[in-house]
């Protein structure tokens, strides 16, 4: 069996990764790239004798080197050398994607171009001469349909004879003769080191040193090359020379598309007559509010019968447990009131995230999400962000951790900072159960509109401190929000499913993990010291939280929310656990909810209240470890759980206070 290694590139947003999905089925495995936080997908393929390992690379516009993700790209293309590469294009955004196509060229390596979406590119007139682009570039293209599966086959069949025929060349583009001068000096300095040349092509390399790329510069340390280089550098302005030879490439893509584009239609289509109604100025944010309403009020309609047979299983296994007499006793309150209450009352809510989710996920597949964060750019920017910053905040409604790790295609060092630390603010899933149990108990006709609310006042507290953040601690400007919107497309339901699994399978696996241990410790704390009634005040629980409550006292806060607070620092699913224990109702939300509204200190207000906090309160571990690592230093960690501390405190404080003023009272 022959092995070949393939690496898939391209833009966002082109369908790379459905045609990663359906080359690599079930035989992927997701992770992290060595040393950050981006996301790494590798898959396995078989074509007649060969096997195929395929790497989806992180979708980047250009590599440039100005984000994590494109120095990721480039230097895994570079560094590890895969037998092809495979440019995935968006047949209906051509001109666009060609310069990546421009500058994956100058990498050296066998490279073949997927013209992906093409049946969407035909039916909107855009005609590509497949043949003509190969005699300029000699570069093999494919036609492919991803999301149908159309093409994949000789996809495959092209790259394995690209990447065993194919001789290890580079295609150049001509930058002028004044620039070509300054490549070929430098050039030819990187290979009188035999080492360096050998890693890296000296063309290459060259070209991004004289644009002034950081990242090239270190890969000049220690060679003995590195001095003379230097000081040729030195005689070359590098902002003047990038904007130079962006312009070339510009030029050559102008001049070859008429070549090898028959029929590029620029007349108005569908996408362009939907956009006029997303994406005006005074309609785009209702209609971006109207789509997010909707979304929790089915999440909640269709969710309701799928939560009530997860109870039910969850509740006859307990009382089974409970009423089976088996000894030991404490074994058997370990594993009804532990493990299947603590998990239990977290799993219930597993059709709210997923459903959720799934929505979440058909609204990003059709193109919609995209035009949300153009929608947003102006209030962004008027708060001090990007519009860039606009897509981890979205992605933060599904978890936070994967929001943050997003953070890393934000250029500016202030602008991802500030980012990083507003989103926790986000509402993500993990807080749905706290909302959907005080919402359904305490206002179970509004229940899909108290929890709307509550997303609102997340964005609205991001947006708030961005601004401070920006006036005060991190002063600057936001930079420009570049951004050409895909096409609009019908979603496919396997691959919604799919990313629709991808993010909750986090969630799951906290349920597994951290969720458990949580549990754990709250069954420890609620059972002993041994012989006093589980969950009461006398029991460890207690004792810590009557030492607690004097704290959250002056929001109407009992020991039992205390309690429930500061383990859902954990996890914040942990909190309808907590209150099950510490409440004696175990996993059962019927009665978890009953017992909420027999207690005479937990009202509606107190109730709104507490999910407020809960929303604002501080990151769960999880986020606070990704934090720590993508900002590098504990001491933004701290800062963001001291701040979201204080704007939890003085929320609820104020809603608790003020609620009697509106509702009629003193």
């Amino acid at each position: 069996m022959k092995k070949i290694r393939i690496a898939l590139a391209g833009n966002p947003n082109v369908g790379k990764s459905t045609i990663f999905n359906a080359l690599t089925g079930s035989r992927q495995h997701v992770g992290n790239w060595p040393g950050v936080t981006v996301e790494k997908k590798s898959g396995y393929a078989r074509i007649g004798d060969h096997e195929i390992e395929i790497v989806d690379l992180p979708g980047t516009y250009s590599l440039t080197a100005y984000s994590v993700d494109e120095v990721v790209a480039r230097d895994y293309i570079i560094d590890e050398k895969p037998d092809v590469v495979v440019h995935v294009v968006d047949a209906t955004n051509f001109e666009r994607n060609l310069y990546l196509t421009t500058q994956l060229m100058e990498l050296g390596v066998p490279l073949v171009m997927a013209l992906n979406m093409s049946d969407m590119a035909g039916k909107t007139g855009t005609i590509i001469n497949r043949s003509s682009f190969k005699k300029f570039f000699e570069i093999p293209v494919v036609r492919t349909v991803g999301s149908k599966g159309e093409g994949l086959n000789e996809l495959l069949r092209t790259a394995v004879f690209e990447a065993e025929t194919s001789p290890h060349h580079e295609h150049a583009i001509g930058y002028g003769d004044a620039i070509e001068r300054s490549i070929s000096g430098i050039g030819t300095v990187i290979s009188s080191d035999p080492a360096l040349a050998a890693r890296y092509p000296p063309r290459w390399l060259a070209i991004r040193l004289l644009e002034g790329d950081g990242n090239a510069k270190e890969k000049l340390r220690g060679s003995p090359a590195e001095l003379k280089v230097l000081a040729l550098l030195e005689q070359c302005d590098p902002d003047q020379i990038e904007a130079a030879m962006a312009d070339r490439r510009y030029e050559v893509i102008a001049a070859l598309l008429p070549q090898v584009c028959t029929t590029c239609v620029k007349e108005m289509n569908s996408s362009d007559i939907i956009d006029q109604v997303i994406t005006n100025r005074y309609l785009g944010i209702p209609i971006f509010l109207a789509l997010m309403w909707g979304a929790f009020q089915l999440t909640f309609a269709v969710a309701t019968p799928f939560m009530t047979a997860i109870d039910e299983l969850f509740a006859y296994s307990a009382t089974a447990l409970a009423e089976s007499g088996a000894e030991p006793s404490w074994l058997m309150s370990l594993l009804g009131n532990g493990i299947i209450g603590g998990v239990g009352s977290v799993i219930i809510f597993l059709p709210n995230i997923f459903i959720l989710l799934f929505l979440l996920s058909l609204l990003e597949d059709s193109g919609y999400l995209a035009r949300a964060a153009f929608v947003m750019d102006r209030l962004m920017y008027a708060i001090g962000l990007p519009g860039k910053s606009f897509i981890p905040m979205l992605i933060g409604f599904g978890c936070n951790v994967p929001a943050i790790m997003a953070t890393r295609t934000i250029e500016d060092k202030n602008d991802r900072l500030i980012t990083i630390l507003i989103n926790p603010f986000m509402s993500c899933g993990a807080r749905l159960p706290v909302f959907v149990l005080l919402a359904g108990a305490f206002f179970p006709a509004n229940a899909g509109n108290v929890v709307f609310v509550l997303y609102v006042i997340g964005i609205i507290v991001a947006i708030a401190s961005a601004w401070l953040f920006r006036k005060t601690i991190l002063p600057g400007k936001p930079a420009p929000f570049l951004m050409e919107m895909p096409p609009y497309r019908l979603p496919t339901f396997l691959t919604s499913v799919r990313h629709m699994w991808d993010r909750g399978y986090m969630y799951i696996r906290k349920a597994g993990g951290i969720i458990l241990a949580g549990a754990l410790i709250v069954w420890f704390l609620a059972t002993f010291p041994y012989g006093v009634e589980y969950g009461s005040a006398d029991s460890y629980a207690g004792m810590l939280g009557h030492l607690l409550q004097p704290l959250f006292a002056p929001l109407g806060f009992d020991w039992k929310i205390a309690v429930a607070l500061l383990f859902g620092f954990i996890a914040k699913e942990i909190v309808v656990g907590s209150l099950g224990a510490l409440y004696g109702t175990g996993e059962d939300e019927g009665t978890l909810s009953a017992a909420l509204l027999a207690d005479p200190s937990f009202g509606p207000v107190t109730a709104f209240a507490l999910m407020v906090f809960v929303l604002l309160y501080m990151p769960c571990v999880a986020a606070l470890a990704v934090i720590r690592k993508e900002t590098g230093s504990w001491k933004w960690a701290l800062f963001s759980v001291g701040y979201g501390i204080t704007v939890a405190y003085i929320l609820a404080l104020v809603i608790v206070h003020a609620a009697p003023f509106f509702a009629g009272g003193i």
